[in-house]
């Protein structure tokens, strides 16, 4: 009988192998550099959707729906603020139940829905007021006309709501992005990221913004909505390339667990050896695939086990009793959160760029030939410019300059990186503040200031220092951030760290309208620093330098956050034991 055993015995141990040899094989097929056309296709329509849409449409609130200034732009950073808290619920959909690619699919539908209702309303001219080329005693858009284009811009906020938070954290889950991995890589997957999105975005500013002002709004809006809905068939196409990761339950549930947990423990005596804390890998199997978080000094009392715990060790009640890996999650939001927090801040610096700017550029003489001259909204490719320029010299200049002095194998941290962003933002704003005072003395020079729609004779590339210093901070601050965000996040919560990017922009936005408002209400009828129709008579470099005495208060405030911060305890899990692990799992299921 016992070489019958013996032979059994190898059969199995052969059956093993060849199950985990296949399971190996199956893996490495799935994901990698090949699903990022499928992928990145979806999320550079969104970008050339949203770029085209919104680039522009401060001129089609004020040219075709006839609205005042600062009403159009409160408009625009109120939905621009909606568009950017929406992926907070995406996030929470796709991390509890839904999945990233399901939550993808679905936003993207509604997305095209709200584009396919504002490109009917700018067909249609019954949902649109007469024409009023002098912007004189002008009709604004009726109630009825407002509406439909509040619920378009509603359908397209909720469709970005889903699509922003989970299309880079799905495109990262298609590679390695452990730090052994990360940092022997001659490249950085969020610069390329990003560049891919400056692309998009570049191509929407002179393409689609040129066909809006020349053409008509019906195919300047259209084209973006037919390229959208063009790239959901090709991210579904792309099905059978993509690695799924299943979401492992709200992460919202297990944050709370924690808290619950703690306060019911607040006055149990942790042990000295945090060894006997308690821990669960097959409780947390799901949401620590790459790796789990470890003990930190900090207070772990919902981790105590108690003489009530031990009943049941393999199913405890999650209200009293949590392992020290979804405590060290919370905590690693919670560290996070004033380093996030400062990005609100240049959010609400730099919204302007979207408004007042183009307004600034609309007054100036922008010809580049007698007969062509460049579209307001599209001055805003200077800015894109810089940063699809700046990200490879980032990489390939920069990075290995700074290595050589920090020895860090990616040249400097996401903190240093967003600091320099910061820096560099304070510089555009004062750049921004000097030019109007010049826009204005040019229209002062030859009587001008009276007449909001004539030409003044400086030409637009004035304002081309502070497009490029704001494109330059967006490659140190806004790549650092979304990296930093992706990288200290626990990994069940990559979606939810990547909408609190967006969260950034939301608040920013929100800030911003509160700032206008309150400074054209607050600043007189006489001398508006923020006037409504005739921005000739106002003092908008006064508002440039508040915005900059704040971005110096809050670099101040991020050196601090940053000096004090600690990057979360992570033990990374190797591929062999991961293979290991999920093949125990799948033949547990």
């Amino acid at each position: 009988m016992e070489p019958e055993i013996e032979l059994q015995k190898k059969m199995t141990e052969n059956g093993d192998e060849k199950k985990e040899d296949e399971y190996k094989c199956k893996k490495k097929q799935l994901g990698g550099v090949r699903t990022m056309p499928f992928i990145l296709a979806n999320e550079i329509c969104d970008r050339f959707a949203g770029a085209g849409f919104h680039a522009n449409m401060i001129t089609y609130l004020t040219q075709v729906l006839n609205l005042p200034l600062v009403k159009a732009s409160n408009t625009l950073t109120n939905f621009g603020g909606t568009s950017s808290f929406s992926p907070l619920v995406g996030a929470f959909i796709a991390d509890s139940f839904a999945g990233r690619y399901w939550t993808i699919i679905v936003a993207s539908i509604i997305y095209v829905l709200g584009m396919v209702s504002i490109t009917i309303s700018a067909v249609l001219p019954q949902l649109r007021p007469p024409p009023c080329p002098t912007q004189v005693n002008c009709q604004e858009a009726s109630t009825l006309q407002l509406w439909v284009l509040y619920i378009a811009l509603l359908l397209t906020s909720l469709g970005t709501g889903g699509i922003r938070p989970c299309v880079v954290t799905f495109a990262a889950d298609q590679f390695d992005m452990t730090k052994s991995q990360t940092d022997s890589r001659s490249w950085n997957f969020f610069n390329w990221y990003y560049f891919c999105m400056g692309m998009a975005s570049l191509t929407a500013l002179t393409v689609v913004v040129y066909i809006q002002d020349n053409v008509s709004w019906g195919w300047g809006l259209g084209i973006p909505t037919i390229v959208m809905a063009i790239s959901i068939v090709a991210f579904i196409l792309g099905s059978p390339l993509y690695r799924k990761i299943k979401p492992g339950g709200s992460p919202f549930v297990r944050l709370t667990q924690v808290i619950v947990a703690a306060v019911k423990k607040r006055n149990s005596v942790a042990p000295n050896d945090p060894r006997l804390l308690y821990e669960n890998k097959e409780l947390d199997a799901a949401i620590s695939i790459n790796g789990r978080l470890l003990h930190s000094n900090h207070s772990n009392h919902a981790a105590i086990v108690t003489d009530s715990d031990i009943n049941e060790p393999n199913q405890p009640n999650l209200w009293r009793l949590v392992t020290v890996h979804r405590i060290e999650e919370l905590k690693s939001i919670v560290r996070m959160l004033p380093i996030w927090a400062a990005g609100i801040l240049l959010v609400a610096s730099h919204s302007h760029l979207g408004s007042f700017t183009i307004q600034q550029a609309r007054s100036m003489d922008r010809h580049l030939s007698p007969s062509f001259q460049i579209p307001p909204a599209s001055m805003s490719i200077f800015s894109t410019l810089t940063v699809l320029a700046g990200l490879p010299l980032y990489e390939r200049l920069f990075v290995p300059l700074a290595r050589r002095f920090t020895g860090n194998p990616v040249g400097i941290t996401c903190l240093q990186r967003m600091g320099i962003g910061f820096g560099i933002n304070i510089l555009a704003t004062v750049d921004s503040g000097f030019i109007e005072i010049r826009r204005k003395t040019a229209a002062a020079q030859h009587n001008l200031l009276d007449q909001p729609t004539a030409v003044i004779p400086i030409t637009v590339f004035w304002l081309l220092p502070q497009y490029c210093l704001h494109g330059l901070a967006e490659v140190f601050m806004s790549v650092g951030h979304l990296e930093f965000l992706y990288d200290q996040s626990p990994e069940s919560m990559r979606s939810t760290a990547a909408a609190l990017f967006w969260i950034a922009i939301a608040i920013g936005n929100y800030i911003s309208t509160l700032m206008v408002s309150l400074v054209h209400k607050y600043t007189g009828k006489n001398r508006n620093w923020l006037p409504d129709r005739n921005l000739n008579r106002g003092r908008l470099e006064n508002y440039y330098w508040l915005v900059t005495g704040i971005q110096v208060i809050n670099l101040i405030y991020y050196g601090i956050c940053a000096w004090n911060y600690t990057y979360k305890p992570l033990n990374e899990q190797t591929e062999t034991e991961s293979s290991d692990e999920d093949l125990e799992s799948a033949d547990q299921n």
